[in-house]
């Protein structure tokens, strides 16, 4: 009778890794840890990056080292050849921004391959690849894990799920969504440049390799789109306004040029924030949606304000809803760093496994 009631496992599922970044190497990391522990994981199969895949056998972390170092090989994308060698049952970790990997997410659900993701181009993009991703997941019987994609694993995304599916009906999403901008506007007092600051974030791994993609609010806006849909809310991406703090001469720049020119932001910020402390307010690049519309932007609240607390990568999320009408229900953490994302996506493994 005991065996009868343990959870269900798959001990014969693979897991392929794609990516082989900062997100990658602390999945690899995370997952021997576990390991240690004695949690019931599906092998580790093969980790992948745009360039070569390398069976991990007993050694993980050496292939992680070994692909993150390897040159261009097939022709081919590398995932795609992977990837097609997997069964019905076994489990896609993209740790990648690809676009490329998420356009086959719901290929690989329709085939009954389960995905586990922190890549926002699945769900963050046209609401017609949105639409495709949860069909393909009905009809292959398979699980998109996306907990990863937005507030790097805070209770986000589970809890507007689960809100829809009480017949609660949310009727805004506002939040500080991205921990990088939390951690720039917590850092930036004026003492030094805001380009300072975007440097000193992108050292630490907060930002996009190019942080133009955090500082135009095109990260924001992705994840907007990711709550908006989870909430039941059919938004397309030209229906979010977004005001960026990427001036047009800075934003026209190739990637190699950008560090350079970083300084054409300062005179902007350092107008933006004097205007607000000359009022006793906080800056934050907040994303809203409600009836009236879906916006992204650098907004200047009181500091007592639902989304003005928290600091460092602190994410901040107040859900208004007919169950949370006086007051929004509030979720906040850390909202950016390798080491939270990885731990998202292992969690979304393990709930797979565990089903």
């Amino acid at each position: 009778m005991s065996a009868q009631l343990r959870p269900q496992s798959l001990p014969q599922a693979r897991l392929v890794l794609l990516g082989t970044g900062t997100v990658g190497s602390a999945f690899v990391a995370r997952y021997q840890a576990l390991q240690q522990r004695q949690l019931n994981l599906p092998a580790l199969h093969v980790v992948a990056n745009s360039r070569i895949a390398l069976a991990c056998e007993d050694a993980p972390d050496a292939a992680l080292s070994r692909a993150r170092d390897a040159q261009r090989g097939a022709a081919e994308p590398v995932h795609r050849l992977e990837v097609g060698r997997l069964s019905a049952g076994d489990i896609v970790v993209d740790a990648t921004a690809s676009e490329d990997v998420a356009a086959d997410h719901a290929h690989w659900l329709a085939q009954g391959i389960h995905v586990v993701t922190a890549n926002k181009l699945g769900n963050g993009t046209a609401y017609a690849r949105a639409r495709q991703i949860a069909d393909a997941a009905l009809g292959g019987n398979t699980r998109y894990g996306d907990a990863a994609t937005v507030g790097a694993g805070l209770p986000l995304l589970r809890s507007i799920r689960a809100l829809v599916a009480g017949g609660d009906h949310v009727h805004a999403i506002e939040g500080v969504l991205s921990g990088s901008l939390a951690w720039l506007f917590d850092r930036y007092d004026g003492s030094q440049p805001f380009s300072a600051c975007v440097r000193e974030a992108a050292a630490a791994g907060y930002t996009e390799p190019d942080p133009r993609i955090d500082l135009s609010g095109e990260d924001v806006r992705r994840k907007l789109l990711i709550l908006a849909r989870a909430a039941g809310v059919a938004l397309e991406a030209d229906q979010v306004k977004v005001d960026s703090l990427v001036p047009a001469g800075l934003a026209a720049l190739s990637a190699a040029e950008v560090d350079a020119a970083l300084p054409q932001l300062d005179a902007l910020l350092e107008a933006r924030l004097q205007q607000a402390q000359a009022q006793g307010l906080k800056l934050c690049f907040v994303g809203r949606l409600d009836a009236q519309g879906a916006s992204v932007g650098l907004r200047a609240l009181p500091v007592g304000h639902p989304l003005a607390g928290g600091s460092g990568t602190d994410n901040r999320v107040a859900i208004h809803s007919d169950r949370y009408v006086t007051q929004p229900l509030l979720i906040q953490g850390p909202g950016a760093g390798a080491e939270v994302t990885a731990a998202a996506l292992l969690d979304d493994v393990l709930a797979i496994v565990n089903r």
